[in-house]
């Protein structure tokens, strides 16, 4: 990928996913963004105001059980000379623990006219079983 910028901010975004920063997450994503996640067979679609409530909802969940985020970076995708796709790996480990299951991202970045990233689209599989082909 010829663009230098998106790592660092891929790096900052993660970041902010693994200290459950939702003050620093939402600047990250568009306010036009659409995502469909598929959770037990059942497909939800929804939009920027969902996806915070989500993100904040997942984010007390690991902050009351003293909890962290283990992230994994499967692939980095440039799609369009402003459009890369990164699949994530993310699970909750507990007590030094990980949980059998994680979600699979698949989150699109867009350059947006500022220069800055926006995340701008995803698909989800939930409770997906964790593996070692994936880096899951």
């Amino acid at each position: 990928m010829n663009d230098k910028t998106f790592k660092p901010f891929l790096d900052t975004f993660l970041e902010a996913w693994k200290n459950s920063s939702i003050r620093e997450l939402e600047t990250f994503i568009s306010t036009d963004y659409q995502a469909r996640e598929i959770r037990d067979g059942e497909v939800v679609d929804f939009g920027y105001e969902e996806s915070i409530e989500g993100w904040k909802q997942g984010f007390d969940f690991v902050k009351k059980q003293r909890a962290d985020w283990e992230i994994h970076e499967v692939s980095i995708i440039p799609l369009k000379e402003d459009e890369v796709m990164a699949i994530l790996s993310a699970t909750i480990v507990m007590n030094g623990k990980a949980l059998e299951t994680c979600h699979l991202f698949f989150d699109t970045f867009k350059k947006m006219e500022d220069d800055n990233w926006k995340m701008v689209r995803s698909y989800i599989e939930a409770g997906v079983v964790r593996g070692t082909d994936l880096k899951t």
